[in-house]
């Protein structure tokens, strides 16, 4: 229901031109040439720097379909719904068959228009309308149906732009000092952790002992996964360990599990704390052997059977807050995505992680780095959070504001 005061426009009646898309077949990269934006260039800030370009010909066939700064883009195949605004250092550019320019009209305001598109609303009949199975778009005649409710006064449009404009910035700047922390961490591992077999660039204060090189296998053991298992049998039962858990976490979420039937008798494997649980394949070898420590008492959960686990001979051998942060690091990344094999999908075998090489303090030194690192995740924890509380509440006033059921009273300056 629209409310009063505002009306439901369609989007070629936004627009100031026809709603078109582009390039048909862009042709091989010309670097001299016209930059055009692809599906997977849009959504948030374009990469101007990352956009391919298209011969000078090509563009002027296309001519129709130019955007310029200021238009909004759309995507109308696989990431479907996405936008982005042509910015200012763009030029001139063209699309493809996949992106759909808005040109807004004076009548409505970019801005608005923009956050309308990207609601859960417009988004919900964006999808309902799409068509497809294996290759799924939205048409461009079914895109300028779409209708979008609209304030019929211009400033209130804008106002409420402004006030999300607001949001975006506070988000930016949560983002921005995420960011930082990051880098900052970053650069802590480059300094306090070894490089190799090659000694740490920054000792401590208070630590002043050899670190000894050795080898992942000396310290351990390992054991494998699930096995034996069917699709029937997981759903219900005793809990266990992710793939993507151990893929996306340093540390164990223990929170984060399903659930398996084990049958009186198995001979499973069960976690246990200080743990290092590693993935044994992926699709790319810079992300094979990502690592996840168990950092809290664990009673009956198993792994799932695409990773297995690195049993510590002793607590003191590498302690687990440590851990989670040395093999995570840079230098040791690099040492573990080298040791990966395959083709189409890269696998690590435990036989040649055992074999890795590095070098290691002893069990105070480590846990003091741990600290500092704790201390710097605690930090990215704490940001985290205030972004996820940013973009909730973000999402819900645009829920309110965008379909006029919490109204706006300009500024006397504004009604003036």
């Amino acid at each position: 229901m629209i409310p009063e005061g505002w009306q439901s426009v369609p989007l070629a009646d936004i627009a100031k031109s026809k709603i078109v898309y582009g390039i048909v077949q862009a042709g091989p990269h010309d670097p001299t040439g016209v930059p055009y934006l692809k599906s997977s260039d849009i959504g948030g800030q374009i990469d101007c720097s990352s956009l391919q370009r298209t011969a000078p010909e090509i563009h002027q066939r296309f001519a129709r379909s130019t955007v310029v700064p200021g238009d909004i883009v759309i995507s109308l195949r696989g990431n479907i719904g996405d936008t982005s605004i042509v910015p200012d250092e763009l030029a001139e550019a063209n699309l493809t068959q996949g992106t759909a320019r808005i040109s807004v009209a004076e009548d409505f305001d970019r801005d608005f228009v923009f956050f309308q598109l990207a609601s859960f609303d417009v988004q919900r009949r964006i999808h309902s309308v799409t068509k497809g199975s294996t290759f799924v778009e939205i048409t461009l005649e079914d895109l300028r149906k779409i209708e979008i409710p609209v304030p019929q006064c211009r400033r209130q449009q804008r106002y409420i732009a402004d006030l999300f404009l607001d949001w975006n910035h506070a988000i930016e700047t949560v983002e921005a000092l995420i960011a930082n922390a990051c880098a900052q961490k970053q650069a802590l591992m480059q300094q306090l952790l070894p490089q190799g077999t090659t000694p740490p660039k920054k000792r401590l204060p208070g630590f002043s002992g050899e670190w000894r090189e050795v080898s992942l296998g000396s310290l351990g053991e390992t054991y494998g996964g699930l096995t034996g298992k069917s699709k029937n049998d997981f759903g219900s039962g005793s809990p266990f360990i992710t793939y993507k858990n151990v893929f996306e976490n340093s540390f164990v979420d223990p929170k984060n599990v399903e659930r398996v039937r084990i049958e009186a008798g198995e001979r499973q494997h069960l976690i246990r704390n200080g743990d290092i649980l590693f993935t044994t394949s992926s699709e790319t070898p810079e992300e094979v052997g990502m690592s996840s420590v168990v950092t809290f008492d664990a009673s009956a959960i198993y792994l799932n059977s695409f990773c297995f686990g690195f049993r510590p001979n002793s607590v003191d051998s590498i302690r687990p807050h440590f851990a989670g942060n040395f093999f995570r690091s840079p230098s040791m990344r690099r040492q573990i995505a080298a040791l990966a094999q395959g083709s189409t999908r890269y696998n690590i075998s435990k036989s040649a992680l055992l074999k890795l090489t590095f070098q290691l303090p002893d069990a105070e030194e480590q846990d003091a780095i741990a600290d500092i690192f704790g201390g710097c995740d605690a930090e990215l924890l704490k940001l985290t959070g205030q972004l996820t509380a940013l973009r909730q509440e973000k999402a819900a006033l645009m829920q309110q504001l965008l379909t006029g059921k919490r109204r706006v009273k300009l500024p006397e300056s504004e009604v003036a």
